[in-house]
């Protein structure tokens, strides 16, 4: 089963009139099922328009020290091959 990545859905033949699934969207992104399987999104310009921020070196650093202990594991059976 294909997990969507979004709460908002459209058949293919809503998408005739795609005006309207925008509208009922909110500028949210939409997923186009055919015959209930995922075949893309339709994502409005106005959900790429978000003003995104680089995280700083310390930000980094201190999500890379709050994930460490779990990542521990991971990184030390990966050496290993």
């Amino acid at each position: 089963m294909t997990r969507l990545l979004t709460n908002h859905i459209a058949t293919m033949t809503e998408l005739r009139e795609p005006h309207k699934v925008l509208e009922r969207s909110g500028g949210k992104p939409v997923a186009i099922l055919k015959n209930s399987a995922l075949v893309g999104y339709l994502v409005p310009a106005e959900a790429t328009e978000t003003d995104h921020r680089v995280a700083t070196r310390e930000e980094v650093l201190e999500s890379l020290r709050r994930t460490r202990a779990r990542s521990q594991p991971v990184l030390d059976y990966l050496r290993d091959k």
